[in-house]
């Protein structure tokens, strides 16, 4: 498969298929495609799959198109302003991403819930005790929201990062919670009790503009009833 990703801030990716090759999405994914794509929406592998997206809130579905004929063409956009990240997954190296980053991924991955071993992580680390794997041999595409910035971590070396501001990591790193020291930096600092903690090794992906951040900004400019 070849792939271009185009467009800001509202990118999208074109992917290009070899014939009887498939690429997955979400049911509401695709964006334009040509007319020799075959598509069929199926549960991913069964029950426990359609269950392990009911967990992480996406369609209960998922549509697979495959090139029949000869080679297709798809195209799947983004449905916030950002990036596309495509990621090669390796058998040696799953990665693990926010549950809302998922956008399309070639047949050759398979995604499944991670579930966050430490509780407290998952209750207040702001990433959810749900997560995605992604593993196997192919590309995924992540949704970033805002920019991406990359940190390769080196074992034991850790960074703070505030409620939603990490999209993915590999799955040799791990995820705690840091409470915010001081009770007026608690009350007043705006950033919430806790922080999440990333400890290597591994490499992260960060997002500038999480999509919680962007509804709080936007908010004070919407028109109320009484206006």
């Amino acid at each position: 498969m070849e792939y271009e990703i185009i467009g800001t801030p509202f990118p999208a990716v074109i992917c290009r298929l070899n014939e009887n090759e498939a690429i997955h999405c979400q049911s509401d994914g695709m964006s334009w495609m040509s007319p020799n794509m075959e598509m069929t929406t199926n549960t991913g592998g069964g029950i426990g799959k359609l269950f392990g997206r009911a967990l992480t809130g996406e369609s209960l579905f998922r549509c697979t198109y495959t090139a029949r004929q000869g080679g297709g063409m798809i195209s799947i956009a983004s449905t916030m302003p950002g990036q596309i990240l495509p990621i090669q997954i390796t058998p040696q190296r799953p990665i693990v991403a926010q549950k809302s980053a998922f956008l399309a991924m070639e047949s050759s991955v398979d995604m499944s819930i991670f579930f966050q071993k430490k509780l407290g992580s998952g209750f207040f680390g702001g990433e959810g005790f749900i997560m995605q794997r992604f593993a196997g041999n192919g590309i995924t595409f992540l949704e970033i929201n805002g920019s991406l910035v990359e940190y390769d971590l080196a074992a034991n070396q850790t960074i703070v990062v505030d409620t939603g501001y990490l999209a993915a990591m590999d799955e040799t790193c791990s995820m705690d919670i840091q409470m915010v020291k001081g009770v007026k930096n608690m009350l007043f600092g705006g950033e919430g009790l806790f922080n999440t903690r990333i400890t290597g090794p591994g490499h992260i992906w960060l997002q500038t503009m999480p999509a919680p951040a962007l509804a709080k900004s936007i908010i004070p400019f919407l028109p109320t009833s009484g206006s």
